[in-house]
């Protein structure tokens, strides 16, 4: 059978990497791909825009692909699973309203409070003196998000009023994140531990995907500003078999059906950014119809099942007699990013001994580039290193001696990945 992946990031290369994998795929393509898929013996990069979906359609076609993956949120925001399934091509993840879950906050929330699911009280704006009133009135800390999509950079967490006055005059004056910041939502800030849960859906059954935990902040000790996110760890040891259950009765079967209920089936990645306080109730933070970057590397990591098999039953709407299998012991991904990421990041710098490949860790690539046979950065978030061990201590262990051996100008990463969850096991 054959594959297609759609988006060029550390997410796609680790979803490529485990389908090729699959005894049932002799072919795996990736659209456009990057430096480290063009590496991978397996693996086709091909030269179309994740955007471009008609002509991803045609290739679709063309190469007679049993199954297409959709990685990024803006193509699903785009519809493009609408159109696969209107040309009778098999793909895997939410249609475009349902993926509004991702990209409207102002949707989400709504659908959130509608349904009854544990969420941080809110407000939408789209009138600066009506957000600056209500920004007054709560006080800080207090969060301010982008409507749209931001690639994971359009929220805002105020320590002070100042900040939150400013963080609304950027996005709607300043149309900082152009029509994705035509609306801002303004939620209370929370207090706790993030956890990310992503699950696969078939439109009525739900698959668990192992648990995970991101470092959304650039600098060590959760400072500096927002980011696509720097490293992440799976499993979470936060979410115990009782977090788990409840995670499953309050945020996820009620999100499946209250879609079903509002007419809109769910099918693909459902991820929930959750916060849990100190007496372990559950609030939401956000949806993604999609699998977490960097989360996806060290899942996958784990993952002992066919990935390629429960995707393609999920899309034939099966996935209730599967179960994911995981490796027992837990995995790390460390990011490394460029020079002056997340503003403008530098690029064109070659990189080194970016190819340290074995059983039990790997380098995903995320902005990077092959010419010439050298690999250049070619984006924000570079490198996504990987390792897994039987502790999460051991596995930190070995991710931080493989990242130490990459070298290239300006990179920067977090010295602290895993640290939370090690503290709790001391």
């Amino acid at each position: 059978m054959k594959a297609l992946i759609i988006g060029n990031g550390g997410r796609e290369h680790a979803l490529a990497w485990k389908i090729e994998q699959s005894p049932l795929v002799k072919k795996v393509f990736i659209s456009p791909g990057n430096g480290g898929t063009a590496l991978e013996e397996k693996i086709e990069n091909i030269n179309i825009d994740i955007n471009d979906i008609n002509q991803l359609v045609l290739f679709a076609k063309k190469e007679k692909i049993d199954l297409t993956i959709i990685g990024p949120e803006v193509p699903l925001s785009k519809g493009i699973v609408d159109t696969f399934i209107e040309n009778k091509l098999k793909v895997f993840g939410p249609k475009k309203l349902a993926a509004q879950l991702e990209s409207s906050k102002d949707f989400a929330k709504s659908f959130m409070e509608r349904h009854k699911i544990p969420t941080a009280k809110y407000k939408t704006f789209t009138n600066i003196k009506n957000a600056h009133k209500y920004i007054n009135k709560e006080g800080a800390p207090i969060v301010i998000k982008a409507d749209g999509l931001a690639a994971g950079k359009g929220v805002v967490v105020a320590m002070t009023t100042q900040e939150a006055l400013a963080a609304v005059d950027s996005i709607l004056e300043d149309n900082l994140f152009g029509d994705a910041g035509a609306r801002v939502v303004i939620e209370e800030f929370l207090i706790g531990e993030e956890v990310s849960f992503i699950i696969i859906c078939d439109g009525n059954s739900i698959l668990p995907l192992a648990s995970s935990q991101d470092h959304k902040r650039l600098l060590d000790s959760d400072l500096g500003p927002n980011t696509g996110g720097m490293g992440a760890y799976s499993p979470a040891p936060i979410v115990t078999p009782e977090l788990h259950k409840k995670i499953m009765d309050e945020v996820i079967e009620p999100t499946i059906e209250g879609m079903r209920k509002d007419g809109i089936e769910f099918t693909g990645f459902l991820y929930a950014g959750l916060m849990i306080d100190k007496d372990n109730n559950v609030k939401t933070l956000e949806f993604n119809c999609r699998m977490g970057d960097p989360e996806t590397q060290p899942i996958l990591f784990r993952l002992k099942s066919d990935l390629f098999e429960i995707l393609l039953a999920a899309a034939n709407k099966d996935v209730s007699n599967y179960e994911a299998k995981w490796d027992e012991g837990a995995a790390i991904t460390v990011v490394i990013a460029a020079e002056n990421y997340p503003n403008q990041p530098k690029i064109n710098d070659e990189i080194f001994n970016h190819n340290h490949n074995h059983k039990d860790s790997y380098i995903f690539h995320a902005g990077t580039v092959l010419k010439n046979k050298k690999i250049y950065t070619a984006g924000g978030r570079v490198l996504g290193v990987t390792a897994k061990g039987d502790s999460l201590k051991n596995a930190q262990e070995q991710v931080y001696a493989l990242v130490k051996k990459i070298k290239f100008n300006g990179m920067q990463y977090r010295t602290d990945i895993g640290q939370k969850a090690l503290k709790k096991d001391l």
